[in-house]
């Protein structure tokens, strides 16, 4: 996924209301911009930390910037908007560099399943199961190469195992796919301490069938792609 514009740099004011932040240009100015992230963003939303924003092409947006990467000690260049790993992980599958996902020829996207959901991307092809593929944003640093999710509690994602736990008993495949917008994972685990009702349900998933697998991005100011799969680490 590549950026449409060059992104431009500033520096963390401070970041409130979950979806906006307020930052200072290099020019010195000062603005408010969009926070696409709804989590807590641990360790990237430090007052004074370098970020990059991109600037919209919609004229008419009441915010013209988005704050799509912080560069932080813990994780370097690191992606936060939560609005790209679906677009990042679909566009990684069209030029087959997942080999885990591959095989299947058609690609569908947000499409209704289990009680009240949508799955990120629902991958078909001739003479085998449907796959459904969640995929999760990680950013969440707290030492070394190991990315850790969630960084918050998170209701939503213990549903969506439990919903693609009930898609393999249905007699199809499904895949957790944690997308960590960093360069420098080499490892990823679930944070047991922050959502130990999480780590539950993804435990009870894979014991019913739910695949796991985490990939790290090639992060830079021009774009962001699939790079490598990591480790996971079972709890």
């Amino acid at each position: 996924m590549h950026f449409a514009t060059a992104l431009i740099p500033a520096r963390l004011i401070r970041r409130y209301k979950r979806f906006l932040a307020d930052v200072t240009l290099e020019s010195g100015e000062n603005t408010t911009v969009l926070c696409p992230n709804t989590g807590a963003m641990t360790g990237l939303a430090t007052p004074g930390t370098k970020i990059w924003l991109s600037l919209a092409t919609n004229p008419a947006r009441k915010y013209a910037l988005t704050w799509e990467l912080a560069e932080v000690a813990e994780s370097g260049l690191t992606g936060v908007n939560t609005q790209h790993p679906n677009h990042i992980v679909a566009a990684a599958l069209t030029r087959h560099a997942i080999p885990e996902l591959a095989g299947y020829d058609r690609i569908r996207r947000e499409v209704p399943y289990g009680q009240r959901s949508r799955i990120d991307l629902l991958l078909e092809g001739p003479n085998r199961p449907s796959c459904f593929v969640e995929i999760k944003n990680v950013h969440f640093f707290r030492g070394g190469d190991l990315a850790e999710f969630p960084d918050c509690p998170t209701d939503r994602g213990r549903r969506h195992l439990e919903e693609m736990a009930a898609m393999v008993a249905q007699g199809h495949r499904s895949v957790m796919v944690y997308l960590i917008q960093s360069n420098t994972a080499r490892r990823f685990a679930l944070a047991a301490d922050l959502d130990p009702a999480y780590v539950k349900a993804f435990t009870a998933a894979r014991q019913a069938g739910v695949e796991a697998l985490a990939l790290a991005c090639r992060v830079s100011t021009t774009a962001i792609t699939v790079d490598r799969p990591v480790p996971v680490i079972m709890p």
